[in-house]
């Protein structure tokens, strides 16, 4: 037994003695007014005033049983005294309170179960047996003793005194054995509740550990689809913590349209899960995101008791299958360009030339020189959406070399300032730190990278804007960042996606391929390209290249 567990059981005894202490001695009082005489008031009055006594003395010595479980004893033995000298008072053999010494006993077996029990019943079956041989002795003359006077006076005949002895100390053994027996068990299946209890709150624990270690977002909900439960990772994923998230409709949490929400009842109905995507906007800098989620039924043993959800992020898996889906489309267009553009240019080539001899050599007029001149014009253009074919298509030649990045961008800049794509309005400026950046690449590929996007973000401020142009490194990664940065028209979210394909080009002037030339040559170098753009704010770009970059061949 533990020790809070005994002191509480001492305390309880304490209490109870004190509550039968107060019962008698009412009891007592009403007595001596109902028939004064009737019983010894004055030493009752006083063994009950000890027994107070004792008992205020018990709470007093109530935090050191623990250590000393022999005042436990002294308790008990106090009581079964007490008992005895209170059934003295009331007639000895022929009180009719000798059942008073089930109290101790019971006591006893309860705060020291059956071993306890036994002994109480011991000590009382020695002090009730051997105040009524005193009664009897005293009778006989053999004993003289003035305390006994009164209660030897008119004793019943021996062989009814030694049934009615050895009837009561049967009945004090019997008590002890049932009430020690009673405690043992009632220890035996507490011990076993305890144990099952803690195994309960381990299963629990580890139930909770589980579902708090998925990786994959898990909520369930009532059958109004009313939050019961939200694992960590549903916290990491939505940034919505769990005190926020209970009690919540399933869809205000998840931020679901309101037609997922109304199907998801209708769609489970006689079917397995169900899977929907939407996306999540969060209010961090993680900003927007894609969601999977699947929907069933929480089954339970008493029926369906609300829906099951689980969620996980897909942006980058979905990032991934779009640029799996845009390098397959790369590639046949790269196919088709390397089969066709040898077969276009040659005689394109003829063609211009002869036009141009024909318009040297003919007298045309007016009119004709300027159809002559727009065939010329549309043969360079064709000519130079075939050379950004060949450029896309064409097995490039590295040339890697360490070089400092900052002259790349400078140069670009130099270059725009003085090219024919620059409008008044337009101002173009290079934002590199003071300290060189060095990296390992083809100085034509990253200037091919920052030329083509910084002319993608002059054509988007038609009315002109700054057009920034910056070079960074990561200090944790050791990677490379090349971001160029517009004030123009922005692009739509829903197009973002697309922008890097071939002829996804939304201006007039140039062949639609320049962004995708990009992807290509940072898709060889195992870089990354992210895009942020607001309609009508501006759009940056930026590319991560890592550091070290293997490139493909």
């Amino acid at each position: 037994m533990s020790d809070t567990g005994l002191r509480r059981k001492v305390s309880r005894l304490i209490a109870i003695r004190a509550f039968i202490s107060t019962i008698l001695l009412g009891s007592a009082t009403f007595a001596q007014i109902a028939a004064p005489g009737m019983l010894p008031v004055d030493p009752f009055f006083s063994l009950i005033g000890l027994t107070y006594g004792l008992t205020i003395s018990y709470a007093l010595t109530l935090r050191f049983v623990d250590r000393h479980r022999w005042l436990v004893d002294i308790q008990l033995a106090g009581d079964a005294l007490i008992i005895s000298a209170f059934i003295y008072l009331t007639g000895g053999i022929g009180s009719y309170f000798t059942s008073l010494y089930v109290l101790p006993i019971v006591a006893g077996s309860t705060v020291q179960f059956r071993r306890g029990g036994l002994l109480v019943a011991t000590f009382s079956a020695v002090l009730y047996g051997g105040l009524v041989l005193a009664q009897y002795f005293a009778a006989s003359g053999l004993l003289t003793a003035s305390w006994l006077t009164h209660s030897s006076a008119a004793l019943p005949p021996r062989s009814f005194a030694e049934y009615t002895v050895a009837l009561n100390i049967f009945g004090f053994f019997a008590v002890a054995l049932l009430s020690g027996s009673l405690a043992d068990s009632l220890r035996h299946a507490g011990a076993r509740l305890e144990q099952a209890s803690t195994e309960i709150a381990g299963l629990q624990a580890l139930n909770q550990h589980v579902i708090d270690s998925l990786p994959s977002g898990l909520a369930t909900t009532d059958p109004k689809q009313r939050v019961l439960t939200f694992n960590r990772a549903a916290e990491l994923i939505t940034g919505v913590p769990f005190r926020s998230a209970v009690g919540r409709p399933i869809g205000d949490v998840l931020q679901l349209p309101p037609a997922v929400v109304e199907s998801i009842p209708l769609d489970l109905v006689g079917k397995g899960p169900r899977r929907y995507e939407c996306r999540y906007h969060r209010a961090d800098s993680r900003g927007e995101l894609e969601i999977g989620l699947t929907a069933t039924h929480l089954e339970t043993p008493g029926g369906r008791a609300g829906f099951l959800f689980t969620f996980q992020d897909v942006t980058n898996i979905k990032k991934l299958e779009r640029d799996a889906a845009m390098q397959q489309r790369l590639a046949a267009v790269g196919q088709m360009a390397a089969g066709i553009a040898h077969e276009i240019r040659n005689p394109l080539a003829s063609m211009s030339g002869s036009i141009q001899i024909l318009r040297q050599e003919l007298p045309l007029s007016s009119e004709q020189e300027q159809l002559m001149d727009i065939v010329l014009r549309e043969s360079e253009r064709l000519n130079t959406t075939i050379r950004s074919f060949l450029a896309y298509a064409r097995p490039q030649r590295f040339q890697i070399a360490r070089f400092d990045l900052r002259r790349a961008v400078n140069d670009t800049v130099l270059l725009l300032r003085n090219s024919s794509e620059i409008h008044e309005g337009h101002e173009i400026v290079a934002d590199v730190p003071a300290e060189p950046l060095w990296y390992e690449a083809d100085e034509g590929q990253i200037k091919q990278i920052l030329w083509n996007l910084a002319t993608n973000g002059l054509r988007a401020m038609p009315d002109g804007g700054r057009l920034t142009m910056s070079a960074a490194a990561e200090a944790a990664t050791g990677a490379v960042v090349l971001s160029v940065r517009d004030a123009g028209v922005g692009i739509p979210a829903e197009e973002i996606d697309g922008m890097f394909q071939p002829f996804h080009g939304s201006f007039a002037k140039g062949s639609g391929l320049g962004l995708a030339i990009v992807h290509r040559i940072v898709t060889d170098y195992s870089g990354d390209i992210r895009v942020a753009s607001e309609p009508g704010v501006g759009t940056t770009i930026a590319v991560r290249l890592p550091a070290r970059a293997v490139v493909a061949s």
